[in-house]
């Protein structure tokens, strides 16, 4: 999909001039890289309008002509147009620009401190669009020259640019899922923010715990993440720029959602999307970073409708934004492919989801190689999608090549994970509940009994007895148990225990409480337990109603509008809410 062009209507008679030099472009070359920023890239976004995209390709693969044009803040999101379609266009503009920026580093690397400082200066913007725009390895190959440049000086302005070099590679790298750099990462950003401090100097460190947060948060090491985003919080301070304190409301809340904190973690995200629409508009990429972490507290929180409608308006701005084949994109399709899966699960209806899983996956693979960790989310959701779509198909060659298919995916997506982050890890455990699913479907019992156990034993030494995740594995024992394997005293304990966990953790409209409820009807009527079959006919007829009332009213955008209290009052009801609680690991 292309990008959808955002607003441009220069004045008529300067939207003529610009037309007049794109009409001699070959003879104005020259002239043109003379102009100020703005009206250089005016020049370059009418040659992009016109599909002239070779010659575009030309201009930008020159690093002190894109440089100059970075400079024109105003334009980013047309830039963003223009970079996406020369990529798609097979010009390979941002490697282009990284190697170009490497070799000047290395050129100057014996100039004096004036020309590094400006040089990293330059790295930083280049680097952060190349960023922005979800070019991560490329961006990575940007910083690390930079933060080459920084230790050729032994001196106080190079440690603080320093720590702001590691603080952007660590985001790439956790971006590019490379964790195990993005660690060492941190911990050289650490050295350097003790030698300021040994020299009476601090560094604000919120960006910096926020980045840390992220990655914890990416390898499930969820305690560990919660700790550090409460000390990113103790950094917010008054300054600060905003995306900094967007960002980092953002991992904070998503850090508080896996911890359960729901009440903490709803006032975060909602007064982060508050702060990115006010400060950067709704069209704009970090508003769309914002309402993603949003829509994850949403389907956490059970208020699932909702939160694919957020997905869906985070979608949107980032194919206006970017369109074509890019990174940013694809996530966006796959949260929203995965909330639809959720939703449409009683319905059957999984068109839309499956359209949504399959664009993540075409966009990924078609810009990372293919054992790259982004794909091993977007698999699983195919996966679990097409095994839906299996067990209701009438026909028996189509059923067993989709469960087939989806057993691949599966098995893929398990690889991948282990790999990266090993067996005792939630992301792993996650596949192994998949496969369990899956073989059930498959008609493999013992094979689906054994994927469950593993699941729940990990998720358990984890996350603890009462976790939501723990529940969702303990549920799908009980169904095996139930429906195919008739040991129906375990199923029952299992099935009491998963319904506990829920209402805990959600109340008593959780959605997840529905299979459950059925299951226990089934079991009780398999056994000849009619009372208890009434029973739970009507605690299902009550949970019914419950939904029914439930989220039938609260549009969450219109709820993120206006924000009842400042970004200060936020962060000081966080951490007071943390020091009357105590720690929680």
């Amino acid at each position: 999909m292309a990008a959808v062009e955002l607003e441009w209507i220069p004045e008529t008679l300067y939207n003529t001039a610009i037309s007049a030099v794109v009409d001699n472009y070959i003879r104005s070359r020259r002239d043109i890289r003379s102009l100020p920023e703005n009206i250089q890239f005016d020049v370059y976004y009418k040659l992009y309008q016109q599909g002239r995209l070779c010659q575009l390709g030309s201009e930008f693969c020159e690093l002190e002509v894109f440089a100059k044009v970075l400079r024109a803040l105003d334009k980013r999101h047309l830039l963003h147009h223009c970079f996406q379609a020369l990529m798609d266009h097979g010009v390979k503009v941002a490697s282009v620009l990284a190697y170009s920026f490497s070799r000047r580093c290395s050129y100057i690397a014996e100039s004096d401190a004036a020309v590094k400082e400006k040089a990293i200066q330059v790295g930083f913007v280049l680097g952060g669009f190349l960023s922005d725009a979800g070019w991560y390895s490329d961006a990575e190959k940007v910083f690390l020259s930079c933060l080459q440049l920084c230790t050729l000086h032994d001196e106080m302005l190079h440690w603080f640019r320093a720590v702001e070099c590691c603080v952007r590679l660590l985001h790439v790298r956790n971006g590019n899922c490379k964790y195990h750099l993005g660690e060492e990462t941190f911990k050289l950003a650490q050295t350097y923010m003790d030698k300021l401090s040994k020299h009476g100097q601090q560094a604000n460190k919120a960006a910096l715990y926020g980045e840390l947060c992220a990655l914890l948060f990416a390898k499930s090491h969820y305690d560990e993440a919660y700790k550090w985003c409460i000390e990113a919080m103790k950094e917010i301070t008054a300054g600060l720029p905003v995306k900094v304190v967007v960002d980092v409301l953002r991992q904070a809340s998503k850090a508080c959602v896996v911890k359960r904190e729901f009440k903490k973690a709803e006032q975060l995200i909602k007064h982060a999307v508050y702060l990115a629409r006010d400060h950067f508009g709704p069209k704009h990429p970090k508003y769309s970073d914002t309402l993603l972490d949003y829509g994850f507290y949403l389907l956490n929180v059970d208020n699932i409708c909702q939160s694919v409608a957020i997905y869906q308006a985070a979608l949107d701005i980032r194919q206006s934004v970017f369109g074509g084949k890019n990174i940013h994109v694809a996530t966006a399709h796959e949260d929203l492919a995965y909330s639809s899966y959720v939703h449409q699960y009683s319905s059957g209806k999984f068109d839309n989801a499956l359209f949504h899983a399959e664009r993540a996956i075409g966009i990924i693979t078609h810009i990372l190689p293919e054992d790259h960790l982004l794909l091993a989310s977007s698999k699983r959701v195919k996966a679990l999608i097409l095994e839906e779509i299996a067990i209701d198909c009438h026909n028996k060659e189509t059923e067993q090549r989709l469960l087939q298919e989806a057993h691949d995916l599966h098995l893929s997506s398990l690889q991948l994970a282990k790999k990266a982050f090993g067996e005792f890890n939630v992301q792993t455990a996650k596949h192994y509940g998949n496969l369990g699913r899956l073989y059930q479907s498959m008609r493999k019992f013992k094979e689906a009994e054994e994927m469950h156990i593993k699941a729940i034993q990990i998720k358990e030494q984890l996350l603890g007895q009462e976790d939501y995740e723990v529940a969702l594995s303990v549920g799908h024992l009980a169904s095996l148990y139930n429906y195919d394997m008739n040991q129906y005293e375990n199923a029952e304990k299992l099935y009491l225990r998963s319904i506990a966990i829920g209402k805990k953790l959600f109340g008593e409209g959780y959605s997840g409480l529905e299979y459950d409820y059925r299951g226990l009807i089934k079991l009780y009527n398999s056994i000849g337990n009619y009372e208890k079959v009434f029973e739970y006919h009507n605690v299902l007829s009550n949970w019914n109603r419950l939904r029914d009332r439930q989220y039938s009213v609260t549009d969450a955008l219109e709820d993120v509008n206006t924000s009842p209290q400042s970004t200060e009052e936020v962060v000081q009801s966080f951490l007071i809410s943390q020091s009357v609680e105590g720690p929680s690991c």
